[in-house]
């Protein structure tokens, strides 16, 4: 009798364990509101920061050499980020945090170089199934919620991703420590 109840008490502890797990991994995911418009996550910033970048631009057109340049700062939520590293894939519900900060050169003691200043805006890049090619693609300015950009207004994101992206829709080749992940579990589109 005793050996059944320890038993019992093994698989009652499984199971609240697997349903702790269950509910803590989309825990960090994106919440809509009226169905897909993304809340801007408010604890962005204490998720896995995967990289920075200055001055990067994705179209010719944009480049400005006068301009100062700015920062994009990319974060991932933790889940998604524990997953990845298992697996090299992204799950469903993984949230990109895309963060632009102007720049400055000029403050304290700074000699050269540059430094982050103020937010210019912020974006998001969201794997759920619900939309089309199952990623949503999100511009929030500095507002809290973000309609998913549709038809021509996301066309040249979904054709630059699904181009030149190293993993899934993901531009993994600009981090590098999950590049290299990536390799390992063998998830890298061809050509990188």
């Amino acid at each position: 009798m005793s050996k059944v109840i320890v038993l019992l008490g093994v698989i009652w502890s499984l199971a609240v364990a697997w349903a702790v797990g269950a509910q803590q991994a989309h825990a960090d995911g994106p919440l809509y509101t009226k169905g897909t418009n993304l809340v801007r996550p408010s604890a962005y910033r204490e998720w896995i920061f995967l990289s920075s970048g200055i001055g990067m631009t994705y179209d010719p057109s944009t480049r400005s050499p006068a301009a100062p340049q700015a920062f994009s700062n990319v974060f991932v939520n933790p889940s998604s980020y524990r997953s990845f590293m298992q697996t090299g894939k992204w799950p469903d519900k993984t949230i990109f945090v895309l963060e632009f900060r102007n720049s400055a050169s000029e403050a304290s003691i700074n000699q050269a170089g540059r430094f982050q200043t103020d937010i210019r805006r912020l974006e998001a890049e969201v794997k759920d199934s619900q939309f089309p090619g199952g990623w949503g693609f999100f511009n929030f300015g500095t507002d809290e919620t973000a309609e998913p950009l549709f038809g021509e207004r996301v066309a040249p994101c979904v054709e630059c991703h699904s181009k030149h992206a190293a993993v899934e829709m993901t531009f993994v080749q600009f981090y590098p420590t999950l590049l290299e992940i990536a390799r390992q579990k063998g998830t890298l589109k061809p050509g990188h």
